[in-house]
């Protein structure tokens, strides 16, 4: 593109499918430009005979004139399907190359041109090709109009054709009848030479009408043809609806595709920066939405359908990101992944995504369980002064620096020592002066210093950070606040539904709402859980300007304002934030920023259109206050709840 020299690298089309029994393989669909299929098969059996590419089973070429080209490479159980496809892209003609050197004669001299060169020479090809081709037109419409002039002198009047047929009959020769004609009539000798030529039917009136009305039509050619030469804004017109034609009629779609390659461009470049939503399903479908088509609805609502996911699949991960940035992946087994955010595939809301499987070398049976949004690796000052802080279903918290996590590797790292019976549940990132606050699904949340939690090198295992119980308990959620800054709010939600928010510090005494402890306690009672609410599901530190997305494991979501949620204490069950049906739970929650229009519509008899679906103002169910036993209730909870938050300090200080 920028020297004229250089290689283009062929690859074959992959696709990663599983079989009845569960097992992966590889199905090549398209090979590279004179690449035998039958010895690309035999090269890859070679290949796993040697012991070069270890984990393939067997493979087989199923090609056919009919179905055009398919090898199947079958692989071995436990087998990650992506590492193969680069194994065979590097010891396979699977992936060849071919050297470009664009030479090409500029003025009749060899010279070697870049991308912008050769467009450039082209367009002045085509221009020259313009020009000459409008000379020869012009030349050729003034010569026949020379003729057809000298048709007319002759030919007008009655009286001039007469006189023309009697020079001609009295003339001993032709030569002498040219002669006669050029005297009487002032014709040139090309004039007199196409007269002697003209057959009789030509002197009939009707022809005679026919040659003025070709004179005049070639009266406007010529004067086009010389404005087109004095113009050369018209030639490049001319240009350009040359070779549109040429797309509509030889244009087709293209049968490759062009991907860039690391080293040699930076993509961000071609990239817009944008906001996008990422969402990633239970079985491990990944995809990008834009931001603003989840539209706000009011607390309460049905929702609107978000993800045409399998039946037995459903959102698991959502969350915002630009497109600039990069993901870091982090799995349930404790492994990191990182993958750009514009690689991710586009879709709207209803489309199912791509295989995460296809994209990163995640192991099988190994899921995602936390995403964090990194901006850039490059920052020296960034990723050394900010941590990764990760939390495990059991409790345990463990904090790592960042600068540990900046060297993206394709095969991923070990972020964390996960036990045999735990499993990562979330991460954040953290600047070392946060405060930590954990929850699990019984109700409970624990908020101690991150100071607290040493910072150990990648990999490690981890300090207890939240008791728990493992029979019948698990954390839940995890967030990371300033404890200076009071416009923020923790927001929890249930698995039927019900949500609220409540401030870290109460407003007018300045105590804490969630007591400041030691890590590796109890914690206190952050929602009162009942069959009503359902257990737990998440936690998050929000601000009043923001917005929350709610994702249901039937593929339904609802966008709300935060600042519409009810602030309400600590141990109460909150309000109704979606109507959740039978059978059916949240499966993820997240903050969104605010969108400039997230304006509401409404039919003409007030009610809520919700993707062109009418939902009653009635069936917008709001539980805004609790009745009298509720509060009653809460209160003897609360006061029970500090004595237990009482008991746990001196704990926790005995500690």
């Amino acid at each position: 593109l920028l020297t004229g020299r250089g290689k283009v690298v062929l690859r074959g089309k992959t696709n990663i499918e599983t079989d009845a029994k569960g097992r992966e393989k590889i199905v090549i669909s398209a090979v590279p430009y004179q690449v035998n299929r039958d010895l690309l098969t035999q090269k890859i059996g070679d290949l796993v005979n040697d012991k070069v590419i270890e984990g393939i089973s067997n493979v087989n070429n199923e090609s056919n004139n009919k179905e055009g080209t398919r090898i199947v490479v079958e692989l071995k159980k436990d087998v990650v399907a992506q590492v193969i496809v680069n194994l065979l892209y590097k010891y396979s003609d699977l992936q060849t190359s071919y050297g470009i050197n664009n030479v090409a004669l500029v003025n009749g001299r060899p010279k070697t041109l870049n991308l912008k060169d050769l467009i450039s020479e082209f367009i002045k090809f085509r221009l020259e090709v313009v020009t000459r081709r409008t000379e020869f037109d012009l030349r050729k419409a003034e010569e026949r109009a020379h003729i057809l002039e000298g048709y007319m002198k002759v030919v007008a009047t009655k009286g001039a054709l007469d006189k023309a047929i009697q020079i001609i009959r009295n003339s001993a020769t032709p030569d002498d009848a040219k002669t006669g004609l050029i005297e009487a009539f002032e014709l040139s000798e090309i004039q007199a030479k196409a007269i002697l030529e003209l057959r009789l039917r030509t002197l009939t009136g009707l022809e005679i009408d026919k040659i003025r009305e070709e004179y005049e039509a070639l009266m406007l050619l010529i004067t086009k043809y010389k404005e087109i030469l004095a113009n050369e804004s018209m030639r490049y017109d001319i240009i350009r609806v040359e070779l549109l034609e040429v797309k509509e009629k030889f244009g087709d779609e293209r049968k490759s595709e062009i991907e860039y390659a690391d080293d040699e461009m930076n993509m961000l470049d071609f990239i817009e920066d944008e906001d996008v939503v990422v969402t990633i399903s239970h079985l491990g479908y990944i995809k990008r939405t834009t931001s603003d088509a989840y539209r706000q609805q009011k607390r309460g609502g049905k929702g609107a359908k978000g993800s045409s996911t399998r039946n037995e699949d459903y959102i698991e991960h959502l969350f915002v990101a630009s497109t600039h940035h990069t993901l870091m992946i982090f799995t349930e087994k404790g492994r990191c992944f990182w993958l750009k955010v514009y690689q991710i595939p586009e879709g709207d809301k209803t489309s199912k995504g791509r295989a995460l499987q296809n994209m990163i070398q995640i192991e099988p049976g190994d899921k995602v369980r936390a995403i964090i949004d990194i901006k850039n690796f490059e920052d020296e000052e960034f990723v050394n002064n900010n941590f990764i802080v990760l939390v495990t279903k059991n409790g345990i918290i463990n904090k790592s620096k960042l600068k540990g996590f900046s060297k993206p590797r394709a095969n991923g790292i070990n972020a964390i020592d996960i036990r045999e019976d735990d499993q990562l549940i979330a991460a954040r990132l953290t600047d070392g002066n946060s405060e930590i606050i954990m929850a699990v699904k019984s109700g409970r949340a624990i908020r101690f210093p991150e100071s607290k939690v040493r910072a150990t090198g990648r990999g490690g295992i981890g300090v207890a950070g939240i008791s728990v119980d493992p029979t019948n308990d698990a954390v839940v959620g995890l967030a990371v606040v300033n404890k200076d800054d009071n416009s923020r709010t923790i927001l929890v939600v249930s698995e039927k539904g019900f949500g609220k928010r409540t401030k870290l510090d109460d407003a007018e005494t300045g105590e804490p709402n969630y007591r400041i402890t030691n890590r590796g306690g109890k914690g206190v009672k952050t929602m009162k859980i009942t069959e009503k609410t359902g257990a737990l599901v998440g936690l998050l530190d929000v601000a009043e300007n923001q917005d929350l997305m709610i994702t249901c494991e039937s593929g339904i979501t609802i966008r709300m304002a935060v600042n519409k949620i009810s602030e309400l204490s600590r141990a109460t069950q909150g309000v109704r934030l979606i109507k959740v049906k039978d059978g059916d739970t949240i499966a993820a929650i997240t903050q969104l920023d605010e969108q400039e229009d997230d304006s509401e519509l409404y039919d003409e008899d007030g009610n809520l259109i919700v993707n062109d679906v009418i939902v009653a103002e009635g069936e917008l169910e709001v539980l805004d206050e609790l009745d009298a036993e509720d509060i009653e209730e809460v209160e003897d909870e609360e006061i029970e709840d500090e004595e237990e938050d009482e008991d746990q300090a001196d704990e926790d200080d005995e500690k």
